[in-house]
């Protein structure tokens, strides 16, 4: 992921931006369609091809496998509603100049008598070729969808949908094993016999995936709407500060007590404290009972939420490998450079001369030291009364891939120091908290750094480059610049560099004119 080696003989993610290479400019606007048992949407990726914004994102709840169980067809109502929403999607298509949109359809239409019947309409009325995908595909490309957030992860993919669940297991940036299964609360929440009924089976589903898949013990990552709202009921019961539900982490004990939580709740104003559908809603209690049976039986380390599933597996598809290993933070933090800052590349030079202030981090503390720098301009034009906020809003929020939430809160802090001395004040301190003083401190230290350094954008060249020299064993801290350049050190500069050696904890503090 991005190891590259700089001029200076160190680690670099500045190779070479892979967003302007000809197939990652092919990639720059990508168009898909998942047509599911519960709803049908239509995504259109764009920007940096690693690590796309959404620029386009709607969804349709047709319930297309609603009472198929009974019926073995397509719902009727869902049916209508799902080519209204086609015909609208092939038409944005068009206008959005997209030479390509793929549409696949999963579980109920591969499932019910008439799904081909169905599909052949679709073609005849939209004109767009509709693939409809079996269950072990359907697997294969929602863990794909997973590596385009976590590159290189390990661990179990569990991918719920209306009317099926798949397993797929990945290691090392590829996928193994993988299995579908009837467990879409859509084919079994009506089972004659109630809980008990539905207990034996989801039991019997399980038992028949662990034998496919053996006894799973790593990171369980969960894909799908439905789990996503048990991750927002989560947060709720725990008060959680960071609603991004990417990156979002539980354990067995959290999903039991979140569960028990649960059926202690008035469904309607729960789901309207935690921003859930009622359709979505009304399928949550029995995706619960799933859960708990999968997290009983697979016995995760650790369990991830995961945003990304088919859809952007169908992007990932199209990827060339040189693609895939790159670090989805720093490619989008690198296109967000070059789209926005005012000095384009100087994100690279900056990295350089704070660097010195962090000898002994290592490979993942540099790359968000890096994301930071590549950030540090990128709100510029934002009103100088709110740059801070709004750098940290960005950070904590924004669609980015390869982020832990504690490390959305500490890239929002550098980013907020950047513009501001103390981050007392602000509508985020409620976030602080989920640092420790260490991590907050560290944060601080590079947001000063780099407000110091942006005042000498005009001496990153060749014959004038500042340079810093911490000596944390000394607690001494020194600028170097060249003579012809102590000018542009005046009595701001000198204020930024005076809390930057404070926010150091530097016994003393100087400028040296020997460069």
């Amino acid at each position: 992921m991005d190891g590259d080696e700089d001029t200076h003989g160190h680690w670099s993610p500045f190779g070479r931006p892979l967003f302007n290479d000809p197939k990652a400019r092919a990639l720059s606007r990508v168009g898909v369609v998942d047509i599911g048992s519960n709803s049908v949407r239509m995504v259109v990726f764009d920007g940096a091809a690693r690590s796309p914004a959404y620029f386009f994102n709607e969804k349709v709840l047709c319930g297309l496998g609603a009472g198929m169980n009974e019926t073995g067809h397509l719902n009727p109502d869902g049916r209508d509603r799902a080519l209204k929403a086609m015909r609208r999607f092939g038409k944005l298509a068009d206008g959005m100049g997209l030479e390509d949109l793929t549409v696949v359809a999963t579980a109920a239409m591969r499932d019910a008598q008439d799904g081909p019947e169905f599909r052949r309409q679709l073609e005849s009325e939209t004109g767009l070729k509709v693939w409809v995908i079996d269950g072990a595909e359907e697997a294969r490309l929602s863990a794909q969808g997973v590596l385009l957030g976590w590159p290189g992860s390990y661990g179990l993919v569990c991918d719920i949908g209306g009317s099926s669940m798949e397993l797929a297991e990945i290691s090392g940036g590829a996928v193994g094993r993988r299995i579908t299964s009837a467990l879409g609360p859509l084919k079994f929440k009506d089972i004659d016999g109630g809980r008990k009924a539905r207990e034996k089976y989801i039991r019997a589903e399980i038992d028949r995936l662990v034998a496919h898949m053996g006894t799973q013990r790593d990171r369980l990552f969960l894909v799908g709407g439905s789990w996503r709202s048990i991750a927002k009921i989560d947060m709720e019961r725990r008060g959680y500060p960071l609603h991004v539900l990417h990156e979002y982490r539980m354990d067995a004990n959290s999903v039991r007590e979140t569960l028990a939580f649960l059926e202690g709740q008035d469904p309607d104003a729960l789901r309207k404290r935690c921003g859930i559908s009622s359709t979505r809603m009304a399928l949550v209690p029995y995706a619960a009972e799933v859960l708990a049976q999968v997290v009983e039986t697979f016995e995760p380390q650790d369990i991830a939420i995961s945003s990304y599933g088919i859809r952007e597996g169908l992007l990932y598809e199209q990827m060339p490998q040189v693609l895939r290993d790159r670090d989805p933070l720093v490619e989008s933090c690198r296109f967000a450079e070059a789209k926005d800052a005012r000095n384009p590349g100087f994100g690279r030079d900056l990295y350089d001369f704070v660097l010195p202030l962090f000898p002994d981090s290592g490979p993942a503390r540099r790359r968000l030291i890096k994301a930071a720098c590549l950030l540090h301009d990128v709100s510029w034009r934002a009103h100088p009364d709110y740059r801070a906020e709004i750098c940290f809003d960005n950070a904590t929020r924004a669609n980015l891939g390869g982020l832990k939430h504690w490390e959305r809160v500490w890239l929002g802090m550098a980013l907020m120091h950047r513009y501001r001395n103390k981050r007392e004040g602000t509508r985020f301190e409620d976030l602080f908290a989920m640092l420790d003083a260490a991590h907050q401190q560290e944060a601080e230290v590079l947001g000063k750094a780099m407000r110091f350094g942006a005042m000498l954008w005009t001496l990153q060249d060749d014959d004038g480059r500042a340079r810093l020299d911490w000596r944390p064993e000394r607690g001494t801290l020194t600028l170097h610049l060249s003579s012809g350049s102590l000018a542009l050190y005046n009595e701001v500069a000198e204020s930024r560099f005076k809390s930057l050696a404070d926010a150091l904890k530097a016994e003393s503090w100087q400028v040296s004119g020997d460069v």
